[in-house]
């Protein structure tokens, strides 16, 4: 009887050893992918998304053709046109630092803050900037922007624009013919309402031709830039989480939970043996079984 008992207890003993070594196992490794899942959903947010009339930054694909003449080339260079646009968010510790640092970086490269925005007090603040870049400095200034603080999201797009800025030149010129037909029928004089209605409606074509103007001149050579949107947060940066801390975390939420498991399989036990003693006393089954006979 002695040897039975402990063979069961021997057996039973290893499957709640085992219970408590997955319990632990599982816990540990939800401290690593839980802190992984929560900085890589850190910052998601789009600050630009949410601003309206931000500048818009084209530059020229530099592609030529083999045999062309200087003239044909130049045409061919030109028409390539894209916006390219990097974006990166960053957390810092060192905020007037790092602010400083980004800005005589930008200094550096010969780059221009369009639009700078600052949000929130000491401990908690944030600074949001719009940095046009020379197209051909765009790699160097990502790069080393990346640098400041602790990097917590970046991305790149580009996106060609070359039929947009080859439809703004049609547009362009199909406003200049109107307003050339326009103003030769304003020289043929007639009534005065027919002249100024006539007067109104130039009025409001060169309007037009002047809001084409200014979209077409973000696209002149001489204004071609690439866009890098930076975000730094301000924040103590995260330390790193030692395998002896996980270890005693792991370990304490085990205890706790494998605790409360043992203390529910007890009382659930308890609940089965006090029914069937009750079921036992009372004679239930005897009776079942004898209105089933009958």
């Amino acid at each position: 009887m002695k040897t039975t008992f402990k063979t069961r207890f021997w057996k039973t003993s290893k499957w709640f050893a085992l219970l408590f070594i997955i319990l632990f196992v599982f816990r540990l490794a939800y401290g690593y992918l839980a802190t992984d899942t929560y900085t890589g959903n850190d910052y998601s947010d789009n600050f630009f998304s949410s601003i309206d009339n931000l500048r818009k930054n084209y530059a020229s694909e530099k592609t030529y053709m083999k045999g062309a003449d200087v003239q044909l080339t130049s045409n061919i260079a030109s028409n390539q046109k894209y916006e390219k646009t990097a974006s990166i968010k960053t957390k810092t510790s060192e905020f007037e630092k790092d602010e400083k640092r980004v800005k005589a970086k930008s200094k550096a490269f010969n780059a221009v803050i369009q639009y700078e925005q600052n949000i929130g007090q000491t401990g908690n603040r944030q600074i949001h900037l719009l940095i046009g870049v020379n197209p051909s400095l765009f790699d160097s200034l990502y790069v080393e922007l990346k640098k400041i603080g602790v990097l917590k999201a970046t991305e790149i797009t580009k996106v060609d624009k070359t039929n947009e800025y080859r439809q703004l030149n049609a547009k362009k010129a199909s406003i200049e013919k109107t307003l050339l037909s326009l103003n030769d029928l304003k020289a043929k004089g007639g009534q005065i309402a027919d002249f100024v209605a006539l007067n109104d409606k130039i009025l409001e074509i060169e309007e037009k031709a002047q809001g084409l103007g200014v979209e077409l001149g973000n696209f002149d050579t001489e204004n071609e830039f690439c866009t890098v949107k930076l975000s730094m947060y301000e924040g103590a940066t995260e330390k790193n989480i030692s395998f002896i801390h996980r270890i005693k975390v792991a370990l304490e939420w085990t205890i706790k939970y494998f605790a409360m498991i043992i203390f529910i399989t007890l009382l659930l036990s308890l609940t089965i043996y006090i029914l069937l003693l009750i079921i036992d006393k009372l004679k239930i089954i005897d009776a079942v079984r004898n209105k089933l006979n009958e």
